[in-house]
């Protein structure tokens, strides 16, 4: 090969690599890394083995699907708590305080599987208070970021931490299968507490972040003036959204535990989990690209479309493995959504408002998919899983298609020219200085 002919290949591979400079720039963005790949393969495991010990003790859609519905109000009440004391207190304190709860459910769970006749009443209850804290914790996570990288580096964090979120969901879902099948339910239980008290170990070592000088105390009229700043922001609220929908109408991970009985048992099961995280995967180590992108609206418009052609594709495949190259399409495309929602959100929500804001994110990515965890159900239990994934992924095109257009703020949502991006461009750069 020549050297011109090599150089648009390395060029090529440049625009593609990840960009990894939040890592070596912050230590603290290190430490939250560090924890949060450990603790999601522990979560990931419980997230694949409740819904698979509840479809083992009834063997009902159903059954399976309230555990969404379970985990749903606890979400919403605390979620947006949690939004609120994020801008109010120490987000450090609030994440540590989480943690241990997470720890002490996943125990608990494990304690429930061990009986000799497991009840089901505690999967609901336990995975429902499981949702609250992981609900609380979230926002003051999610807005410790833009407080710990730069500015110019929050696109490429978005990307890291995707990468970190799918690096659990490959890995968990591919062993709680195997190790539900051999050791049963109380051992991925308990695998997830030893991670939960690693990632405390980590999580003690970042720096305390008090809150904002001019930030309001957790309060309800806090709260609802966090709502009024994300609606009159018609950019952020179509992100909002758009995921929703999207989640809404396609997500079907309710579902895995019975593709997996129709195609191979219940080893297979960790291979449809992690199908989506291998294309997410993908994607994320690819990222770079995403530097060049400014239209992240658009993105996150056309995302989100392509998430649902492929899920939808899903209902026609006639193997296994048709079925896993459908949810890979479909993982890589929400990871990019999520990249660009990210970048939106953290390049252009003062830091006053970021918990706040961060709760209602929480409730637009987290919502869709638990709700739709019961969409899926139903669709299936009245016309099958075929019928339940077509459907869902055709409402799910249609459903973001009808934003978009009513939505011209997040279609033309620009980081080079949107004022709500610039001026906390120049505010982060102003307290960088006075640093």
């Amino acid at each position: 090969m020549s050297e011109e002919s090599g150089l648009p290949r390395a060029s090529l591979l440049r625009h593609l690599r990840m960009d990894l400079s939040p890592l070596r720039d912050s230590r603290d963005f290190r430490l939250l890394m560090g924890s949060g790949v450990i603790t999601m393969l522990g979560s990931f495991l419980t997230l694949v083995t409740l819904p698979l010990q509840m479809m083992q003790l009834t063997g009902s859609y159903v059954a399976v699907g309230l555990l969404s519905v379970a985990e749903f109000v606890p979400m919403l009440v605390c979620g947006l708590w949690g939004g609120a004391i994020a801008d109010a207190l120490d987000r450090r304190r609030i994440v540590l305080f989480a943690e241990v709860g997470l720890a002490v459910m996943a125990a608990l769970l494990a304690v429930n599987a061990l009986l000799p006749s497991p009840q089901v009443w505690a999967l609901y209850v336990l995975g429902a208070l499981m949702a609250g804290l992981d609900s609380l914790q979230r926002p003051s996570l999610d807005a410790l970021v833009p407080r710990v990288v730069r500015h110019d580096q929050l696109t490429a964090a978005a990307a890291l931490t995707s990468f970190r979120w799918n690096f659990g969901a490959i890995a968990g879902p591919a062993l709680a299968g195997l190790i539900v099948a051999a050791f049963g339910p109380a051992a991925t239980y308990g695998i997830d507490l030893l991670t939960f008290l690693v990632s405390l170990a980590l999580l003690w070592r970042v720096r305390t972040v008090p809150p904002a000088e001019n930030s309001a105390p957790a309060s309800l009229t806090s709260l609802v003036e966090g709502v009024r700043y994300a609606v009159g922001r018609p950019d952020l609220m179509g992100t909002y959204l758009v995921d929703m929908a999207a989640m809404f109408f396609a997500m079907a991970t309710a579902l895995y535990a019975f593709i997996a009985t129709e195609f191979g048992g219940v080893e297979t099961l960790g291979l449809l989990y992690s199908a989506g995280a291998v294309g997410a995967l993908l994607a994320s180590v690819t990222s770079g690209w995403t530097r060049s992108v400014h239209r992240h609206g658009l993105g996150v418009v056309v995302a989100a479309i392509a998430w649902g052609v492929a899920m939808g594709a899903a209902a026609f495949a006639p193997n296994l493995w048709t079925i896993l190259l459908c949810l890979a399409l479909a993982g890589g495309a929400d990871m990019i959504s999520g990249v660009f929602r990210s970048t939106i959100w953290n390049q252009t929500i003062p830091d006053e408002f970021r918990g706040r804001l961060a709760g209602i994110e929480l409730l637009s990515y987290s919502s869709g998919p638990m709700l739709g965890g019961a969409r899926a159900s139903l669709f299936a239990q009245f016309g099958g899983l075929r019928f339940s994934l077509g459907a869902g992924g055709l409402l799910c095109v249609g459903a973001v298609g009808l934003l978009a257009a009513f939505l011209p703020a997040l279609r033309r949502y620009d980081a080079r020219t949107d004022e709500n991006a610039l001026a906390q461009a120049a505010r982060r750069k102003a307290l960088a200085a006075d640093a």
